[in-house]
């Protein structure tokens, strides 16, 4: 890819994960889930065609953003390592998460979680996470990662690169009484 194409790329990751913050109301200490398959940006198959030029460019968008806020990054890695999220130390204690003994690789874990281990402060796997919000960035279904209740979240944009994008925010569960009289966190 041409530096225009990676610089369009990192612009296009850090407004959709402005676009998101704005809606989702997430606190200082959350987690944001990103899934990012680089074979989807890159105009390829998912699994595929890894581009770790192209996950960095989504890295350099979203992770200033992320951090200037307090929130914390978790980055899904591919089915070779059943979907372990790539997270800060500091998180997986904070929210009691057991790591797993892996490293993700390119084609092992792919070149998103790859990127994000090589830029992470002090990176560890673990088996899941609970995000409050989170990009699916070209179908590589984070569902399994959001709290409950995910709420679809349209963005003013569709695409990163010519990878398809899917947000979601959570909310507490309704439970009983009245929705009428009820109002959204």
């Amino acid at each position: 890819m041409d530096n225009e194409a990676l610089l369009n790329i990192t612009r296009q990751s850090r407004q959709a994960v402005e676009e998101l913050l704005n809606v989702a109301r997430l606190k200082p200490g959350d987690i944001f889930v990103i899934g990012c398959s680089s074979s989807e940006i890159v105009g390829g198959h998912i699994g595929k065609d890894s581009s770790m030029e192209a996950a960095r460019a989504v890295l350099d968008g979203v992770l200033p953003t992320l951090r200037s806020r307090g929130i914390y990054l978790a980055a899904q890695c591919c089915e070779h390592l059943n979907r372990a999220i790539v997270i800060e130390r500091e998180a997986a204690d904070r929210y009691g998460y057991e790591e797993v003994n892996a490293v993700p690789q390119p084609h092992a874990g792919g070149s998103w979680a790859t990127n994000c281990w090589q830029a992470f402060r002090e990176p560890v796997l673990v088996e899941e996470v609970r995000a409050g919000a989170g990009i699916d960035i070209g179908g590589t279904l984070i569902g399994m990662h959001l709290r409950r209740v995910a709420v679809p979240v349209r963005l003013s944009f569709d695409h990163i690169g010519q990878a398809h994008i899917l947000c979601a925010r959570c909310r507490p569960k309704y439970i009983g009484g009245s929705r009428a009289v009820y109002q959204e966190m």
